[in-house]
């Protein structure tokens, strides 16, 4: 580029060998789902292509009903309807959740369940490939899926399919509380098998509500590296700690 049509010709040498601008524009869908510019939006409902789901995976648009001078009001899910009743799921169990400003969750999974005399592999491409409409074949009392919704904050979502026999696709999308009302603003559906995890970014703490299709049984909490979860304490703590 030539000094006539350089915008930075101004500054010196040294800082132009420095100088990096950054790339605002969105990319395509598949490389932002692997590198944190996706938002949930853009996978709500079939707004996703097929080859780039999670199968089993949902992604669900809730609306936030502004009450002025007072606050907001949501609904998580109505039994029987909308995406809940489509895919024949209803939680067992609800719970909630608090993370930290800056903190992160996971990977968490939990076992799929696999009928006796059933291969895994074959099994599951007849639930999500072969029959994915008969959602009457799902085990949901036998295996855990979750439901998640998110009442504050911002979160960055991880998924990745570690089912046998799967394609192995992964899943990084932003996710926003209700207290930020818009578009971003959805419950998330994650079967078995599936990997999980979680990170609060902005400036609040992030809280969460989610509904389990079994009872929580601390076996079935599987852990994949989550060594964020137990940090290492300073070594000079430890140190003094265990001097004599």
């Amino acid at each position: 580029m030539s000094m006539e049509n350089d915008l930075w010709k101004g500054l010196s040498e040294r800082a132009r060998a420095a100088l990096a601008t950054r790339d605002y524009t969105s990319g395509e869908l598949a490389d932002r789902l692997l590198d944190g510019r996706a938002e949930a939006r853009e996978l709500v409902g079939e707004a996703a292509p097929v080859e780039l789901r999670i199968p089993g995976v949902e992604v669900f648009h809730r609306r936030v009903f502004q009450q002025r001078h007072r606050g907001y009001f949501a609904e998580f899910a109505r039994q029987g309807q909308g995406t809940a009743g489509a895919i024949g799921m209803w939680p067992s169990q609800w719970a909630t959740a608090s993370m930290q400003a800056g903190t992160s969750k996971g990977f968490h999974i939990h076992p799929p369940f696999i009928p006796e005399g059933e291969e895994a592999a074959a099994w599951f491409q007849k639930l999500f490939v072969e029959q994915p409409q008969a959602v009457e074949l799902r085990p949901y009392e036998r295996e855990q899926w979750d439901m998640m919704f998110f009442i504050q904050g911002q979160a960055e979502m991880f998924l990745i399919d570690e089912r046998a026999g799967m394609p192995r696709r992964r899943m990084r999308f932003l996710i926003e509380g209700d207290d930020m009302p818009g578009p971003n603003n959805v419950g998330v559906v994650i079967p078995a098998g599936v990997a999980h995890a979680i990170r609060s970014v902005g400036s609040k703490d992030l809280i969460m509500v989610y509904g389990t299709s079994t009872t929580f049984v601390p076996e079935n909490e599987g852990r994949i590296a989550h060594g964020i979860e137990t940090p290492e304490d300073p070594v000079g703590w430890m140190d003094f700690w265990n001097a004599d």
